[in-house]
């Protein structure tokens, strides 16, 4: 199997293209959901995280309270560095097991938002091996994320708290801009396709 890291910022229209490359073929992992996951009622993380930040984090059906525990860690480096550190592992854990789940014969994409930030995806026993970064002009990611309903003072603010464009051009091998239309993505992502296909094929001669 060759397994992709594909990452960028809110508003790019990372997961319209996670759905166009499933369309060709590639299995998705989304990453985000399992780190939602691990923190649902029964999740690996959930009694971590409340002996590390206390009970006021847990909610009343055996889970996390994200909001909560978002209070503690916003604008608190040392204890977002303390969430990431226990919830990453358990992340990575779950992603081993999906791609062990997957075919051998297949082009695993891992959809994940923070691939510059961490080490979710690159410090398990199935790393990414390639990094596709998706990209679109300010103006068109603003304007989808009031589509959303977040203000453009929102939208900007969480913009800049992720890795810039230029931290996540360094670590990729294909870059695809996703400013234009529907046709112009297809195009743009047959063409990725088809490249991804050449690194697998050439892995596996």
């Amino acid at each position: 199997m060759l397994i992709i890291g594909l990452t960028g910022g809110i508003g790019v229209g990372k997961t319209t293209v996670c759905s166009l490359l499933a369309n060709r073929g590639a299995q998705i992992i989304d990453v985000d959901e399992l780190g939602r996951q691990i923190i649902r009622p029964g999740g690996i993380a959930v009694d971590t995280l409340i002996a590390h930040f206390g009970k006021s984090v847990g909610d009343n059906q055996g889970g996390i309270d994200r909001p909560a525990l978002a209070s503690i860690v916003f604008e608190d480096e040392e204890q977002l560095a303390a969430l990431n550190a226990i919830s990453h592992p358990f992340i990575n854990e779950l992603l081993d097991e999906r791609v062990e789940e997957s075919s051998e014969d297949s082009i695993i994409i891992f959809d994940m938002a923070v691939l510059v930030e961490s080490s979710l995806g690159y410090g398990n026993r199935n790393p990414y091996e390639i990094v596709v970064t998706v990209e679109a002009p300010m103006k068109v990611r603003i304007e989808r994320l009031e589509q959303r309903g977040l203000s453009a003072q929102d939208a900007n603010s969480r913009i800049e708290s992720q890795a810039s464009d230029e931290d996540r051009r360094a670590v990729s091998q294909f870059i695809i801009t996703n400013g234009g239309d529907m046709n112009e993505l297809e195009v743009a992502v047959d063409e990725l396709w088809v490249a991804l296909q050449k690194l697998y094929l050439e892995k596996n001669s």
